[in-house]
């Protein structure tokens, strides 16, 4: 549950939010974190101290639903000469450390990430005669807070969710969302680390697809030359009735060449899937295809979690040779090295389900497999193929019901266990398939993209599919690349 009232401080009784000119009094009174972010938005809204807030009526940290203490919400006149609108300003405040004492996250140094390393923001296009900001972004915006604190997948810029529904639960053709750099809000150097701020963007069905097919850099510089559709500050417009290519349909070209050319930078999702091993029955306990039947699903290792994760966030880089990382990886720009048990760890693990140690995990080479997506992800394999495959890269389904993972790695791809002689090869939950193989699929994949129609056979030596109905999520973040 949340409430909504002046923001002024963490408390119904605090002094006024403290600025670069709050006096020092006020400012000791504020968690240095929260000061730190405060101070941004003081320089950015100078003449509103106090903004309208949304906040948590019982914090994350005692127990409570939502992860963000507060959303702040400010009025921004735009500037029309250069066709920004007047809109509202929504900035969370919990994906980073605000506090430093370990009650949320762990405090690891000042020179790495506060957090999560991020906080969010999103710009809604204010309506002719509305006097005060709607409250329901804050609760998308906790939506998305809650699946990074249960997966620990961190957002990037040019990420894309696949949400299903539209964001205000109106009518609007506005049912999903890109991210990107927020326009006007600068990276903050906090005490217990640096916070950027990566702004949600509402888009249609049609422009998310484009963003998979191609990618989400490329869909966001678009929608900046459209103004209805964003303009240069990327305001979302729930009104807004076309996409940016039924406004100008020469956009659906400079796609078609991008992915043509560049193919696509999604090297992976989060979806429903698994997959068995066909070669043979389980013959024990340890077999990995007990993962796939057994009642209770053994959990990745920390090492291979963090890889595949790595994996994820290398898809925003487009490399001449592509790379799987180690299986002992050190996380970018060298902030972290071998992580340590997470939250979700430590929350969710009980006898049954510990983390095999890594070094424990033989790597299986594989005859068949069988593998199995739900209607949505099913409908991503002709991007797996023609976007990614075919270009040299990989692309990785981490499954959002257990810790299973799938990767389709092209002959290209150095790192990967799975081998031109031994094309399935898995290690643990992580399955590998390799191409060119996998490129024996091509003639079906529209099958997967058309549910109506015939379901795919199984193919002597290749892995047998099988789609499902679900979508990827209900009412939450799908994939993010």
């Amino acid at each position: 549950m949340a409430e909504l009232r002046p923001s002024g401080a963490p408390g119904p009784t605090a002094p006024p939010a403290p600025g670069p000119t709050a006096p020092p009094a006020f400012a000791s009174l504020f968690p240095p974190g929260l000061h730190a972010i405060y101070g941004e938005c003081r320089r950015l809204y100078p003449d509103q101290p106090n903004p309208l807030q949304v906040t948590a009526i019982v914090k994350y940290w005692l127990g409570g639903p939502d992860p963000l203490d507060y959303v702040s919400m400010y009025r921004n006149v735009g500037s029309p000469s250069a066709n920004i609108p007047e809109h509202w300003h929504y900035i969370s405040f919990g994906l980073s450390d605000l506090y430093g004492d370990n009650r949320v996250h762990e405090f690891t140094g000042t020179d790495g990430p506060s957090g999560f390393g991020f906080e969010l923001t999103f710009r809604l296009k204010r309506e002719t005669g509305e006097s005060a900001p709607p409250t329901w972004p804050a609760e998308l915006m906790q939506g998305l807070a809650r699946y990074v604190f249960q997966s620990e997948n961190t957002f990037c810029s040019g990420d894309h969710v696949s949400w299903h529904s539209p964001l205000d639960n109106s009518e609007s053709r506005i049912q999903h969302m890109l991210l990107t750099e927020d326009p006007q809000m600068q990276p903050v150097q906090t005490p217990f680390g640096v916070v950027t701020f990566l702004q949600i963007v509402g888009v249609c069905t049609e422009e998310l697809h484009s963003a998979q097919q191609w990618n989400g850099q490329g869909i966001l510089e678009l929608l900046r030359t459209v103004p209805v559709a964003g303009g240069p500050w990327l305001i979302t417009d729930m009104r807004r009735g076309e996409t940016i290519f039924e406004i100008d349909p020469h956009l659906q070209e400079r796609v078609d060449k991008g992915i043509e050319t560049d193919g696509s930078n999604l090297s992976g999702v989060s979806a429903k899937c698994a997959w068995d091993d066909l070669s043979r029955p389980p013959e024990d306990d340890e077999d990995s295809r007990s993962i796939c039947i057994g009642t209770q699903p053994r959990r990745l290792s920390g090492k291979d979690t963090e890889q595949i994760r790595e994996t994820l966030r290398r898809g925003l880089e487009i490399n001449s040779k592509p790379v799987l990382p180690p299986i002992n990886p050190q996380r970018q720009n060298g902030l972290a090295h071998d992580r340590a048990p997470s939250r979700k760890d430590s929350l969710e693990s009980d006898s049954s389900t510990a983390i095999i140690p890594h070094e424990l995990i033989r790597t299986r080479q594989l005859e068949s497999v069988h593998l199995k997506f739900n209607q949505e992800s099913g409908a991503l394999i002709p991007l797996c193929l023609r976007g990614r495959l075919l270009h040299g890269r990989h692309f990785t389904y981490k499954s959002i019901t257990g810790d299973m993972a799938i990767t389709f790695v092209s002959t290209g791809v150095e790192g990967a266990f799975a081998t031109e002689e031994h094309p399935y090869a898995a290690h643990g939950p992580w399955l590998q398939v390799r191409s060119p193989f996998f490129f024996s699929l091509l003639p079906f994949v529209d099958f997967l993209v058309h549910p109506s129609s015939s379901p795919l056979a199984a193919l002597g030596g290749t892995p047998s599919w099988e789609a499902g109905q679900e979508r990827l999520l209900d009412s939450g973040p799908g994939a993010c690349g």
